[in-house]
């Protein structure tokens, strides 16, 4: 089994090449061929990009607060 190189990426790495992805496509330059990868690279991207959001959503949402609105304590991300 083959590991995807965009999962090695950071969040700001992957949306970069994203934005540079779309860029490409815009422009309408690229032969079908290599619109058609770079179409399939994007989707892996946005993907990851989707995410990892979620996850950081979720890990944020995780602090807990107290009548202040202070945070008071954290609970390990159940990643399941």
């Amino acid at each position: 089994m083959t590991t995807d190189p965009a999962t090695e990426l950071s969040f700001e790495e992957a949306l970069k090449r994203l934005e540079e992805i779309v860029r490409a496509l815009e422009t309408g330059e690229r032969s079908l061929d290599e619109s058609i990868n770079l179409y399939e690279e994007g989707q892996r991207l946005k993907s990851l990009c989707e995410a990892r959001l979620a996850d950081a959503r979720q890990r944020i949402e995780l602090i807990q607060q107290n009548a202040a609105g202070e945070p008071v304590a954290t609970r390990p991300l159940d990643a399941q």
